[in-house]
């Protein structure tokens, strides 16, 4: 990171700077991998750099040192498909690390002006929303922005509606706000997760001003997002569980699971419910008739 202007490393006009995205990601991940993973010799204490050396994982990418080199140094222009398959297959990249090393790679044609900030839901899903009565749930965008919610919600996560716009934003709450920190359980999990989830973002729209704005935000005000943003890991959940520690009823376990809308690449329709006859379950019931009278107005608010 900048020292002097707070930016995080590879901001560049505005945005995240491609080469320096692309270059760090593959440097980070050849640093994890040990000869022995891949079959390597192993020279110990010889060995002057953590991981794969260059020539090594060329070797087995089957493309040449000089190659491999520049790509590793950010320029990816006019690389093809079947090589970056065969570096993802080196790595040992998941499908999301492989995913967004080919929006690094190989960026598609950049839009002439980002998203903005504050897009909402569509009316179809706020009234889904307010029609989920016994369900926790929220409509996320780009960025972790929250851009809608119902009543559930509101119970189990907080008053979002309380909340500047700007400040309804997942990444900011579980970093920046000690109430969302102490709601999660296993906050480290969601803090690893939160960043993942940013980096992909990250590596789809790199131009996005917003995005670098709150990136660099969150990097001078948490050593946590810091250190966590320089380990460049990716990943993609669609469902899990998660542990919440409940002012109100204690610890929940609540299953969730999230979906794209149709027409809706960028958003995310995420609920949570709890198993049937589980403590957790009747916590939910109780939160939900001592909210009874709280009007369904997160879904309505405009998110900017």
């Amino acid at each position: 990171m900048d020292e002097q202007t707070g930016d995080p490393a590879g901001a560049q006009g505005g945005g995240l700077d491609p080469r320096a995205e692309l270059s760090e990601f593959l440097r980070t991940r050849r640093a994890r991998l040990k000869p022995q993973d891949v079959g390597l010799p192993d020279l110990g204490r010889h060995r002057r750099v953590p991981g794969l050396r260059r020539e090594e994982l060329a070797q087995l990418a089957g493309v040449s040192v000089a190659y491999y080199t520049r790509l590793e140094q950010g320029n990816g222009r006019n690389v093809s498909a079947e090589v970056l398959d065969a570096i993802a297959r080196a790595l040992r990249l998941s499908d999301a690390e492989h995913a967004h090393l080919t929006h690094l790679a190989r960026p598609g044609r950049r839009r002439k002006r980002p998203e903005p900030r504050g897009r909402q839901a569509r009316p179809a899903l706020r009234q889904l929303l307010d029609a989920m009565e016994t369900v926790p749930a929220y409509v996320v965008g780009r960025r972790s922005e929250i851009l809608a919610w119902n009543r559930m919600a509101t119970a189990v996560f907080g008053d979002w509606g309380a909340l500047p716009a700007q400040e309804r934003n997942w990444a900011r709450m579980v970093f920046l706000d000690p109430a969302h920190r102490e709601l999660f359980v296993e906050w480290d999990q969601k803090a690893c997760d939160m960043v993942a989830y940013l980096r992909m973002d990250a590596g789809r729209h790199p131009d996005d001003p917003a995005l670098s704005a709150l990136v660099g935000e969150l990097s001078v005000k948490s050593e946590e997002f810091r250190t966590l943003w320089a380990r460049h890991d990716v990943k993609e959940k669609s469902h899990g569980v998660k542990r919440l520690r409940h002012p109100l009823v204690g610890e929940l376990t609540l299953l969730w699971e999230s979906f794209r809308p149709a027409g809706e690449a960028e958003q995310s329709l995420v609920t949570y419910f709890a198993e049937a006859g589980s403590p957790s379950a009747e916590a939910l019931r109780l939160l939900g008739s001592w909210n009874a009278d709280t009007p369904a107005d997160g879904p309505r608010t405009p998110a900017a």
